[in-house]
């Protein structure tokens, strides 16, 4: 019996490529956050962080034409702007005023498994043994990279609560955003996302004013650019690869960021990291490389090889033919 191997698409390298992006982007908003945090308060960093998105964001819409988005879409829109863009920008901000960074990322850092299982619940989707296995792996290396990188042995347990607040935020904006993914484009959903926090960030506008006034160049500069690419950029690129996996799959990914942070640190800060943070780096990039590899089903191993019945049948009648 004669088997052949049944053709394999090839594989859409898109979507990794965006969550990448939105990994590396990402990362790169701590250093500017702490460059931009002595300069700007809270509420106007998260301000100025958000006009300047929505205003990038809003004039790729126009030169693209797409207009806006379907009805469908504008309940998701609504509250992963007033969750993810809105709430959790400002209270990460202000709960890293009272953390170190080491604390805080180890605190938001239950987002993740907040959305895995928020996304089981809500939008019903699996959770695979590898995306479990894979989530584990990346939160320990999360804590190892947080106790890596504590200066203190305690933290306030109002700062605390306020990460703890800011990773609840940011689970339940990106639930809530995928359904509008379904019915939105990613660009879509993102900008009028980024509009929609910009608005709730509204009464910070005085505040924002006052320090743009005093605030050092290279201080606005860095709200500039986290406005433009981990907040235009990043968001988008995130959309895109959410509307292609699952809201726990991508916020696995997400466990890659510390990781990053702490190379960026070291090169950008010349903050050189202890050997403990390197550890649970590498922990976190090997959780993510888990979770994103996928479980292989009974189903899809048998089809890897089966029989080719037409063929099996034509040598058949040929055997016959001669031997009649």
């Amino acid at each position: 019996m004669t088997t052949t191997s049944a053709p394999v698409a090839p594989r859409d390298w898109r979507a990794p490529a965006a969550a990448c992006t939105t990994v590396l982007l990402w990362a790169s908003a701590f250093v500017s956050i702490r460059s931009a945090g002595d300069a700007y308060s809270p509420g106007a960093l998260a301000l100025g962080r958000l006009l300047t998105g929505a205003l990038a964001l809003g004039t790729l819409l126009v030169l693209r034409r797409e207009g806006l988005p379907p009805r469908a879409a504008w309940p998701g829109i609504v509250w992963s702007g007033l969750l993810w863009f809105g709430l959790y920008m400002v209270v990460l901000n202000w709960g890293e005023r009272q953390v170190d960074a080491g604390t805080a990322a180890m605190v938001v850092n239950i987002g993740p498994l907040l959305i895995a299982l928020l996304g089981a619940r809500m939008l019903g989707e699996a959770l695979p043994s590898r995306l479990v296995a894979g989530m584990a792996v990346s939160f320990a290396g999360a804590v190892v990279v947080g106790l890596s990188m504590s200066g203190r042995p305690g933290a306030p347990v109002s700062g605390v609560a306020l990460c703890v607040l800011a990773a609840a935020a940011y689970a339940a904006g990106v639930v809530t955003q995928k359904p509008a993914l379904r019915h939105g484009s990613a660009l879509q959903v993102t900008a009028f996302g980024c509009l929609v926090g910009t608005v709730a960030c509204l009464p910070f506008a005085g505040t924002l004013v006052s320090e743009a006034a005093r605030a050092p160049l290279s201080a606005t500069l860095n709200m500039v650019y986290l406005g433009l690419f981990p907040t235009a950029l990043a968001f988008t690129t995130w959309a895109y690869a959410l509307a292609r996996t699952t809201a726990g799959r991508m916020g696995a990914t997400t466990y890659a960021v510390p990781a990053l942070v702490v190379v960026l640190s070291w090169l950008l800060l010349d903050e050189v990291p202890a050997p403990l943070a390197v550890a649970g780096g590498l922990l976190c990039l090997a959780g993510v490389a888990v979770s994103r590899t996928r479980e292989q089903t009974g189903q899809t191993r048998g089809n890897r090889a089966r029989p080719v019945e037409g063929r099996r049948d034509d040598t058949e009648r040929q055997a016959g033919e001669r031997s009649r």
